[in-house]
């Protein structure tokens, strides 16, 4: 009897392959004597092939690519047994017969359903991580925050009206319903501005998940090679010969690298940080975006100009800036000014203005007390207070010995920045035909000096609060007491400011661990001989040095290991 022998039922002209099994395959038949050699043979029948003779037989469409298989046996087995193949049932009531057609009906739907949407989801996915959209977003916001920065945000809209006029428009064709229809007097807590925002953060999220997440995932596999040539091809390869895997994986290890050996490979990698870096950017990205969506949409801001001496309640001078402003509690609390005063350069100048706070409760215990100034401002319970501007309030005057009587200050308009105040104390006036009210003019650019005019509008002399000094008027004293000043508050609650301080933090680091090179080395015992090669993605010149540096060591430490086998087998001699 022939042995082996084989039954071979497919087409003899398809090529067929051969590969070794892992375990012998199950006889379809239970003869104990018989014991199946560990090869195998596969080949695909095709549809409708050549049979013996040129014969065509059919074949079933359900088996047109199944993958047949061949054994050999030491011994010609027996004829398998005949498997009993599974009757359909006959009978049923037609009821279970439809509701069993629904439910296949159902399920496949169900399965075309998740399909279609796996797909879209895929495509939506692809189409948002795609560099050049994110880098179009990022040029559009910062075109809208540049545009932000020139147009003055949060007027009135009877400015834009009068700033952008549509029978002169700014640049040929602005007028005021470019600013104000689509909410660019208020730029950063506009639709436009936000729905950018929204888009850039899914196409950050979409580019670490198809992107960054998958990479960081090859990079932490340990692939051990086995092919010499294949470590050649590595940007830097090199050989190195009576040497081994072990000598060069201690070298590695004081290099930093991690090293892992496998039989006659060894796999080693350092920098794993640097490919972790690019998700930690991104996640800082969203962290700031997220911030600025907040402090957009959750903030409250108010302003007010306090004179020294008076009160004013936080919540009454706070507007909401979006439809996640929450006011807090500690809008219950007071702020009273104790005192406002101002500093001047030699030339007379204003140098700094600071006002003298105190913050109260409701129960009247004074919280918290601070002199701000410009750039130094006060927080309490997230709220913060700057120091913004500064007014002329009142004068203070003595006439003939009466008063003192508080005469109040009004801003008058002039060209350009300065600022100026003037008031006015009436006179009795002896002659009744004249029905004209006569009387003192004071004019002052500051608190520290005021200018006097008579009732015919005539210079008459300059004084400072400070002096004391009358001076005679028409017939009248008068001496100023005091020039009482005014604050300008700016009041602000920014949820996001933490949010966006942290995200640009996490922003810069992780922007320097990015720079870290993700250096990779494989190597392979081939006799006495050791292939090694290796790749990063970074500072490749640097690498190539690093490796020529780490490889000439080698020889030093296999020389040294040979002194110490030498010496250990002389001291056992």
């Amino acid at each position: 009897m022939p042995s082996p022998a084989s039954y071979l039922l497919l087409n003899p002209a398809k090529p067929f392959y051969l590969r070794r099994l892992s375990h012998p395959p199950t006889p379809p038949y239970p003869s104990p004597r018989l014991h199946a050699r560990r090869l195998h043979v596969s080949c695909d029948a095709p549809r409708g092939s050549g049979g013996v003779g040129g014969r065509r037989e059919a074949i079933p469409a359900g088996a047109s690519k199944a993958k047949k298989q061949i054994v050999f046996f030491d011994a010609a087995p027996p004829v398998a047994q005949p498997q009993p193949q599974p009757q359909p049932q006959q009978g049923g009531s037609a009821a279970e017969k439809g509701e069993s057609g629904k439910a296949t009906t159902k399920e496949g739907g169900g399965n075309a359903a998740l399909a279609l949407l796996r797909r879209a989801t895929k495509k939506t996915l692809s189409a948002l991580s795609n560099l050049p959209l994110a880098i179009s977003e990022m040029f559009a916001i910062a075109a809208l925050m540049a545009l932000g920065t020139v147009i003055d945000q949060g007027e009135a809209p009877s400015y834009y009206l009068e700033k952008f006029p549509e029978d002169n428009p700014v640049f040929g064709f602005i007028t005021w319903r470019w600013i104000l229809t689509p909410g660019f007097d208020h730029m950063f807590s506009s639709p436009v501005f936000l729905g950018l925002l929204a888009l850039l953060a899914a196409s950050l999220m979409a580019c670490t998940y198809t992107t960054q997440l998958p990479m960081v995932k090859v990079a932490r596999r340990w692939s051990f090679t086995h092919s010499g040539e294949r470590i050649k091809k590595q940007e830097f390869a090199d050989c190195l010969p009576r040497a081994s895997i072990q000598d060069l994986g201690v070298i590695l290890m004081g290099a930093g690298y991690e090293v892992f050996t496998k039989g006659p490979s060894l796999y080693a990698f350092k920098g794993l940080a640097g490919r972790y870096a690019p998700i930690g950017v991104h996640l800082a990205m969203l962290f700031i975006m997220a911030g600025a969506t907040l402090s957009a949409t959750g903030s409250f801001k108010g302003s007010v100009d306090v004179p020294q001496g008076l009160n004013f309640v936080i919540g009454d001078v706070m507007k909401p800036r979006g439809v996640l402003s929450v006011a807090p509690d500690v809008f219950n609390t007071e702020v009273h000014v104790n005192r406002f005063y101002m500093e001047y350069y030699d030339s007379g100048e204003v140098l700094q203005f600071y006002s003298d706070l105190s913050l109260f409760n409701l129960d009247g215990k004074e919280v918290m007390r601070k002199t701000i100034k410009v750039n130094d401002p006060l927080r309490y319970g997230g709220i913060t207070i700057y120091q913004t501007d500064w007014g002329f309030s009142a004068l203070q005057v003595k006439k003939n010995g009466e008063g003192p009587f508080n005469l109040a200050m009004a801003p008058l308009k002039l060209n350009g920045d300065k600022k100026l105040f003037g008031t006015f104390l009436p006179l009795e006036d002896s002659d009744s035909s004249n029905p004209s009210v006569k009387g003192i003019s004071m004019l002052a650019r500051d608190l520290q000096s005021i200018v006097l005019y008579d009732q015919d509008g005539k210079f008459v002399g300059v004084r400072r609060p400070s002096s004391k000094l009358p001076i005679e008027i028409n017939g009248n004293e008068i001496l100023i007491e005091d020039a009482i000043g005014s604050t300008g508050l700016d009041l602000k609650t920014d949820p996001g400011v933490p949010i966006v301080y942290a995200g640009f933090g996490a922003l810069m680091l992780t922007t320097c661990i990015s720079y870290l090179s993700h250096s990779q080395i494989w190597a392979l015992q081939d006799g006495s001989t050791v292939v090694v090669g290796g790749k990063t993605n970074r500072a490749k010149l640097e690498f190539s040095e690093e490796m020529n540096r780490l490889l000439d060591k080698v020889p030093e430490l296999i020389g040294a290991n040979h002194e110490n086998v030498v010496d250990s087998k002389s001291t056992a001699t």
